[in-house]
């Protein structure tokens, strides 16, 4: 049978720029708004790279997931700040290896909710369901009724974070939320994660990036090399390890390839032992 569930509440406010519309602005979509779009192009002009990193950004998670998948034999995945349904989603590439998988879908703005009977087209054998909630309540993520009846947290999962932890402003505060959503997540378990850094970004670039994020023109907390590998700590990465998205296992994508300035999004994949 054919499951698909949302939960909505909340109204839609256009006037705010949201991340999964602004998002959607970058790789080409329709489903944005005025605000979205002048975040996107505020964003843009410290980092004129923007766009090809939120489309590298998204073949990173198309990879993993053909890795979970396909290599390791994940059959559910949890991803949390999914965005607005594009092409090949978590669910749609899992799902063409192993019909039966199941996915939860995790987003805090409600127009992914309007949006998402357009993504809900899970295969027959398998089942989604999406929540209306934000990374930053875990607890309340992971005790939602409609999490518990779609996935089976006895057996391993596919935790995916991508694009989502660089909004969790604050030197190390990531940490305590992947911790708190893996140790619900039982050994076998896996965390997929990438976050935007300045690390190989040019000095100029850097400084009117930092002057952004002081004066808010900006909501994207960028993490250099070393507080993006503690999220992983306690876990067994999968190589290459830690590099920029663009790195992780791109070898059969087509050319030409970004430069890792042009990227600079770190990305990993780990596996609960």
């Amino acid at each position: 049978m054919h499951y698909a569930v949302v939960v909505s509440t909340e109204p839609i406010d256009t006037a705010v720029a949201h991340p999964a519309r602004r998002y959607n602005y970058w790789l080409g979509g329709k489903d944005n708004f005025a605000a979205d779009r002048a975040s996107a192009d505020a964003i843009a002009a410290a980092w004129p790279s923007a766009p090809i990193a939120a489309r590298e950004n998204r073949r990173f998670l198309q990879r993993t997931v053909r890795y979970l998948a396909g290599e390791v034999g994940i059959r559910q995945f949890l991803d949390i700040g999914t965005g607005l349904p594009t092409a090949d989603n978590t669910h749609e590439v899992a799902q063409s290896i192993a019909p039966q998988t199941r996915v939860v879908y995790v987003d805090n703005d409600p127009m992914v909710m309007v949006h998402a009977r357009a993504l809900l087209t899970s295969a027959p054998e398998g089942r989604t369901a999406y929540l209306e909630a934000d990374l930053r309540d875990p607890g309340r993520i992971l005790a939602h009724p409609e999490l518990r009846s779609t996935l089976d947290l006895s057996q391993p999962v596919g935790l995916m974070l991508v694009a989502v932890l660089h909004f969790i402003h604050g030197e190390g505060a990531g940490v305590p939320i992947v911790r708190e959503l893996l140790e619900a997540l039982p050994s076998g378990s896996y965390l997929v994660a990438s976050n935007a850094t300045k690390d190989p970004s040019p000095p100029q670039v850097v400084e009117l990036y930092d002057r952004m994020l002081a004066s808010g023109q900006t909501d994207i907390w960028p993490r250099d090399r070393a507080e993006f590998s503690a999220l992983f700590d306690g876990l067994e990465l999968v190589d290459p390890g830690v590099v920029l998205v663009n790195d992780w296992r791109s070898e059969n994508e087509p050319p030409p390839r970004p430069t890792g300035a042009e990227v600079a999004v770190y990305g990993a994949v780990g596996k609960l032992p």
